[in-house]
């Protein structure tokens, strides 16, 4: 600031000249004389209280007893490192009268009670709510008082990237009327308010994680969007009322604008929520909430990074994994060295990891996500293999200011499986050229889209689910990893994700309870009703097949060059994603047809045996090569859904670390 500007003394006249033209000379003078109480400073009273501030108004009653901290960054204008525990009351006070020294400021730092609410609304021209929206019982006694005072007052909840408000004018529905919550109980006043305050629930189609939502723990997610938009309609509101200017929509009208829709919802409900729809969707709904109180807490702790490697660490953790196993740990030996030590799937049962060639790839992909995430930090990561029967590698992290970071770390986390159909687009030579471009001096990668190809690879695809689905060796591997209460998964895979309808996501669920019941059911054609759903309808719609195959000068038996081939996998797979592409892995045709080459038994169910070995040569009829070429193949293409709403997560970085290394 400079020395001119700090000297400067305040002109109301002057400070509030902009929003001439919206107002006349005397609604602003109009609006300086008015008084506005504010219950709640956090994420939207605190907006509220600033942008009516900015509206030229003259006087405010602001109340509310909390303390800033650091969970009230992403929403309340009034967190920052320099006010974490101070009071809001004081912090909002501060900010207001930085705006205007002249305002006429009564603060309530006890919040608003039973004793203080008629102090607290005493001389106010419009009651605006910033109460958080569990504080049910001091809500109610406000709204009451202003309704026997004959004050008018606006509730504007942030719903989403959106907002939904209610108004309530003297000789208008109260709020009790309209949300009929006396005598119920706790859980059941939260559900009406909500029920009442977005009728519409406009916001419910990207509500990507329903589990952040719990009306039981009083846990709701919020964003900045949707508590700018809510004081942006309070202040519009506020303009109308205090200035008498246009008709305002009060209850038993509500209003639900939501941004990332470009949606305007008006409800009008007549009785409230005692209508008879109202009725009927509050019964239908309390069990599913009760259902949401009564569940475990599945929430990990929130993360906290110690330093750079922690963090490099968290992002790299989101790297892909067969079955979402993340067969991986990691274990801190130094300031800026790390072990990362490939699992066995059994503790108690150790193996080598030359016999575990996918594992190994994924270790691979692993080592490129470090190596991204590293850069991000100005880090510059080196690896060895160490020496032992347990595949560990050492990794070494050195400060570097000159590596720049990668533009491949913004999709870490968002590339995922996607196992819907996509749109039937061909890519374009760019997004060619730039898939190519990541996995160039490090793999060979072929494209498979015309029609005849694609139909070829979906019927080796069906062979390969019909060998999983019928060997009874793979029936426990389906129990395990299929997870059927979630759609957001931390280390399995969540049935809504498997790309099925809803009724063959319930016959699969049915034929998993006993492995008669699936052998019943592949003996009626279940096997051909899945390859229907999960190989011909994915791979048809599609831009295509592609493989990436190792280069025949290098020696596949080497560990360091199934590694390398992971970090290219794993840099093609990323830059799909950054190009806003999504890939399934086909990988169950590579490794069935790869035991039926090689004669190894997979199974001891003779027929699923001999399929493997009519797949190998299904397989080699249509690539012209063995699988031993072959190191990854899948379907890309452009997803028809942009929101992800089920996918498998990964497990908290304190459950991948790993004992001392011996």
């Amino acid at each position: 600031m400079s020395e001119h500007s700090a000297s400067r003394e305040f002109h109301y006249a002057e400070a509030f000249a902009r929003n001439l033209g919206w107002f006349t000379e005397a609604d602003q003078l109009t609006l300086r004389a008015k008084t506005v109480a504010i219950a709640g400073l956090g994420g939207v009273g605190g907006p509220h209280l600033l942008s009516l501030v900015r509206l030229g108004i003259g006087g405010f009653h602001i109340a509310d007893l909390d303390k800033f901290d650091l969970v009230n960054f992403n929403r309340q204008p009034g967190a920052t490192m320099q006010t974490i525990g101070l009071p809001k009351a004081d912090v909002m006070a501060e900010m207001a009268l930085s705006i205007n020294p002249e305002l006429r400021l009564v603060r309530f730092e006890k919040g608003v009670t039973s004793e203080t609410v008629d102090a607290f609304l005493e001389g106010v021209d419009l009651y605006v709510d910033g109460l958080d929206f569990f504080a049910i019982d001091i809500r109610r006694l406000v709204f009451q008082r202003c309704r026997e005072l004959g004050r008018p007052a606006v509730t504007a909840a942030p719903v989403g990237m959106g907002t939904s408000y209610l108004v309530f004018l003297p000789g208008g529905m109260s709020f009790e009327q309209y949300f009929r919550l006396e005598g119920r109980p706790p859980l059941e006043q939260y559900l009406r308010f909500l029920l009442g305050i977005v009728p519409k629930a406009l916001h419910r189609s990207y509500l990507v994680d329903p589990t952040r939502l719990d009306l039981e723990a009083k846990a709701a997610p919020s964003t900045i969007a949707g508590c700018q938009l809510a004081a942006g309609v309070v202040a519009t509101i506020a303009v109308k009322i205090l200035l008498g200017r246009g008709d305002v929509r009060a209850a038993p009208w509500s209003q639900h604008f939501d941004a990332y829709r470009g949606i305007l919802a008006s409800s009008r409900l007549r009785f409230g929520l005692n209508g008879p729809l109202q009725r009927l969707k509050i019964r239908l709904a309390m069990p599913a909430i009760r259902a949401i109180a009564a569940r475990p807490i599945s929430q990990p702790p929130l993360f906290r990074a110690t330093d750079d490697i922690d963090e490099i660490l968290n992002a790299a953790r989101w790297t892909p994994s067969g079955d979402n196993e993340q067969p991986w740990r990691f274990e801190r030996v130094g300031l800026e060295t790390v072990l990362v030590h490939l699992a066995p799937p059994d503790p108690a049962n150790p193996y080598h990891y030359r016999d575990d060639e996918p594992n190994v790839l994924s270790l691979g992909m692993l080592l490129e996500s470090i190596a991204i995430a590293a850069a991000q930090y100005r880090r510059r990561m080196t690896w060895m293999i160490e020496a032992g029967n347990r595949l560990s590698l050492r990794i070494e992290f050195a400060a570097d200011p000159l590596i720049r970071p990668d533009p491949l770390f913004s999709v870490l986390a968002q590339r995922s499986v996607d196992r819907t159909p996509y749109r039937l687009r061909p890519l374009t030579n760019d997004e060619r050229e730039a898939l190519a471009s990541a996995v160039a001096g490090g793999l060979l990668l072929d494209w498979y889209t015309s029609w005849r190809m694609r139909w070829r690879i979906a019927r080796l695809s069906a062979r390969a689910t019909s060998i999983r689905l019928r060997a009874p060796e793979t029936y426990p591997v389906h129990q395990r990893i299929i997870d059927w209460q979630a759609s957001l998964s931390a280390s399995r895979i969540p049935s809504t994700a498997l790309g099925v309808s809803g009724l063959t996501r319930r016959i699969i669920q049915w034929a998993l309870q006993s492995f008669d019941r699936r052998r019943w059911l592949n003996s009626l054609g279940g096997t051909l009703s899945a390859a229907l759903e999960m190989d011909f309808s994915p791979i048809l719609r599609s831009s295509g097949v592609f493989t990436l195959r190792i280069p025949q000068h290098l020696d596949r038996s080497d560990i360091a060059t199934i590694l390398e081939s992971g970090r290219a996998v794993q840099r093609f797979w990323l830059t799909a994603a950054r190009l806003g592409l999504a890939v399934q892995p086909e990988l169950a045709v590579l490794i069935f047809a790869h035991y039926g080459e090689v004669q190894t038994a997979l199974s001891a169910d003779r027929r699923v045996q001999r399929d493997t070995v009519r797949l190998a040569r299904a397989f080699r009829d249509t690539f012209e090569l063995p699988t031993s070429s072959f190191v990854f193949m899948g379907r890309i293409g452009e997803p028809v859904r942009k929101v992800g709403v089920s996918r498998s997560l990964r497990r908290p970085l304190h459950d991948l670390s790993d004992a001392p290394h011996t």
